[in-house]
């Protein structure tokens, strides 16, 4: 098996393609010609339009909604990537839909991440190169190398650059119990402490009760997790420390996935600003005066570059 192509190439589905071509622009390379659309009958069509013998090809497309639509893009262009015998095919999914069915929570559940990634390995990827997942033994899914990029790093920095570190009145709060290691590490970059939100249903269809662990009367609060779905969590995390005295709150995510009602509720939230990265494309609306984007794309092309020049990755792990 070919370990090493000969010249890199990128491609991009129809997932992110704006996120492509800043990474393609980065590292000086064009977007490979490429057509992916559908046949009448919904089926996917690809069109490879040239030639990726013993190439390096580097296919960027994140697994977000339409997820079922992305999802088979991707397979079938690692297909095509494969029979038109590419020398090594790396899948960079910026965001890897599914991750959250990441174990039986109850019987006779899917593990489907871990059915996506017996997929994309089938399908013939040989490296994949995502980001913040879920759930970071979906690492161990996969019987290829996976590289995990983190994304504190940028959106720490963004902080950081906004004067939030070293100050008495800054402090990182994790919106639930699992998401109190990401908010630690977040806070070791601001020399901030950590609150945590513990959320408690005393019984159904009654409303939850919030207890705050740490002081968060007069300070400004960032929140952070990995993703922001339907943004209940997050919107009624940030009411609940601004009630309890919060002079300022602001929220930050990796992946912005948006879904339902969550533009409504992160508007008419106690939310001052929510600061994601680019994983997932932000839709043109006009309610976007909280919401800020920042670019993964250097990051992504400095691993490609790594990747390709077989360099060691693990500074970027670190951030």
């Amino acid at each position: 098996m070919i370990t090493h192509g000969k010249n890199i190439k990128i491609f991009t589905g129809n997932s992110h393609p704006q996120l492509a071509h800043e990474v393609a622009s980065i590292l000086g390379l064009p977007i490979g010609t490429a057509k992916v659309g559908t046949f009448s009958d919904g089926e996917i069509s690809v069109d490879i339009g040239e030639t990726v013998r013993g190439a390096d090809v580097f296919l960027v497309q994140s697994t977000s909604a339409p997820v079922n639509n992305n999802l088979m893009e991707l397979l079938i262009m690692i297909d095509a990537f494969k029979r038109a015998s590419a020398g090594r095919i790396t899948a960079v999914i910026p965001y890897y839909g599914y991750a959250r069915q990441d174990r039986k929570a109850k019987s006779r559940d899917p593990i489907t991440a871990k059915l996506v990634a017996d997929l994309l390995t089938a399908a013939g990827a040989e490296r994949v190169l995502t980001m913040d997942l879920h759930a970071a033994q979906i690492q161990g899914y996969f019987n290829i190398p996976v590289d995990h990029l983190m994304g504190a790093p940028i959106l720490s920095k963004y902080f950081v650059e906004k004067g939030l570190i070293d100050r008495d009145d800054v402090v990182v709060v994790s919106p639930d119990l699992g998401s109190v290691t990401r908010a630690r590490r977040f806070a070791d970059r601001l020399h901030a402490p950590i609150a945590i939100i513990d959320k408690r249903r005393p019984k159904a269809n009654v409303s939850e009760i919030m207890n705050i662990i740490g002081e968060v009367k007069g300070k400004r609060c960032i929140l952070i997790d990995d993703m922001i779905d339907t943004a209940g969590t997050i919107a009624n995390a940030a009411n609940a420390l601004k009630d309890l005295g919060a002079t300022h709150v602001y929220a930050c995510c990796t992946h912005g996935v948006l879904s339902g009602p969550a533009f409504e509720r992160i508007n008419s939230s106690a939310i001052e600003e929510l600061v994601m990265l680019n994983t997932i494309a932000l839709p043109e609306r006009e309610d976007l005066h909280k919401f800020k984007s920042l670019s993964v794309a250097p990051l992504i092309a400095e691993a490609i570059n790594r990747i390709y020049d077989d360099k060691p990755l693990s500074k970027l792990f670190e951030g």
